[in-house]
């Protein structure tokens, strides 16, 4: 079966076998009377919406133009995992090629950064591989790779920041009658009840997102489960890293995360292809995934504490810097400030880090 998948940051084609704002108002599912041509799963609603023929991203949006994310927050995201892929560069023991894999690139931004401030006896090594479906842009370097889907045998870093939370997927809801697929008029965001989910989504539902009283609801993740086994599958040595909104089987929010984006703006998620649609990521279930696919092993953070591990501290310089040398207060000032938003635990900060190892051990910046 194909599966395209997509991120805030980017998407990809992936071949596999066989509560924030906007998210207000979808505790109960809205039965209408109204005719509505098509009654869609959210999953196949999604996947037309932003991956379809002129979907959201297939037209080239830029993640830039809609959202803020930690890449275009600052070049510091990409200095920071530069430094992490210095850790993994000595702990696989400085082979001749080192790959660094950005997976929904969007932009390309990321992969870029890393490579302007790879140290230089990194910078040679380096094989950089943007993987996106979205056409290349113009402005990045010509060294590095463009294709739309995943590579194989890794050796080295593979990050997906702000890739699974954009992959399709099914939302149900409890109601009096027991769980109920949600269905969703794609050109105006209606739902209503659908058929029982299927033995697959129950099954993942009771292990990760039980529901007990109606209206609460649910976003069936084990098609990002899936999606992150195939990265960490094509890992033959190194490390993967997801960055992404995340939450966990403790802090379910009752009513989803489903949410729209579009021109930097919070809108209602309604599938039609005017905005980005997206839903937070149960990263603990990914992090299952990932080691039933060959992680060797695991750690699941945040973004604030990776980040200070990885000397983004946010500290202010001090006072008689400004003395002695203005230019690189100035400079150290903006960097703090750079630092406090992207380790901020009330926005960027608060972003779950899964990052899984296949045979070596983990970077000491990411061990616990």
């Amino acid at each position: 079966m194909q599966v395209r998948t997509g991120s805030a940051a980017g998407r990809i084609q992936v071949h596999l076998k066989n509560g924030p704002a906007g998210t207000a108002g979808r505790g109960n599912v809205t039965v209408v009377a109204a005719l509505v041509s098509e009654w869609l799963t959210w999953r196949t609603a999604m996947e037309r919406a932003l991956y379809g023929e002129d979907g959201f991203y297939r037209r080239g949006e830029r993640p830039a133009e809609h959202f803020r994310t930690s890449v275009h927050a600052s070049p510091r995201f990409a200095a920071a995992i530069a430094r992490l892929l210095v850790e993994v560069d000595a702990l696989l023991g400085h082979p001749g090629r080192l790959d660094v894999v950005d997976i929904g690139a969007g932009s390309g931004h990321l992969v870029s950064n890393i490579l302007a401030c790879a140290p230089p006896d990194l910078e040679p090594r380096l094989v950089l591989t943007a993987v996106e479906i979205a056409p290349r842009p113009a402005e990045i370097p010509a060294r590095i790779v463009w294709r739309p889907d995943l590579p194989t045998g890794i050796t080295g870093l593979a990050v997906a920041n702000e890739w699974l939370d954009n992959i399709p997927l099914d939302v149900v809801e409890r109601t009096p009658d027991g769980v109920r697929t949600v269905l969703v008029d794609p050109s105006t965001g209606t739902e209503r009840p659908g058929a029982a989910p299927s033995d697959e989504d129950r099954d993942w539902l009771e292990r990760w997102w039980p529901l007990h009283e109606p209206g609460d609801r649910a976003e069936i993740g084990h098609p990002r489960c899936a999606a992150w086994a195939a990265v960490v599958g094509r890992l033959s040595r190194g490390l993967a890293l997801a960055v992404d909104y995340s939450h966990s089987r403790e802090s379910r929010p009752v009513y989803g995360t489903l949410s729209g984006y579009r021109d930097g703006s919070t809108v209602p998620a309604v599938p039609d292809g005017s905005c980005d649609v997206t839903a937070h990521v149960a990263l603990d279930a990914c992090t299952s995934a990932g080691e039933r696919a060959g992680a060797t092993s695991s750690v699941l953070t945040t973004q604030r504490e990776a980040l200070r591990a990885l000397g983004l501290s946010g500290a202010r310089p001090p006072l008689d810097l400004a003395h002695r040398d203005p230019r690189g207060y100035v400079a150290a000032l903006c960097h703090a400030g750079e630092d406090a938003e992207l380790t901020d635990p009330a926005g960027l900060g608060g972003f779950g880090w899964l990052a899984q190892t296949v045979n070596i051990p983990l970077p000491t910046a990411l061990t616990p």
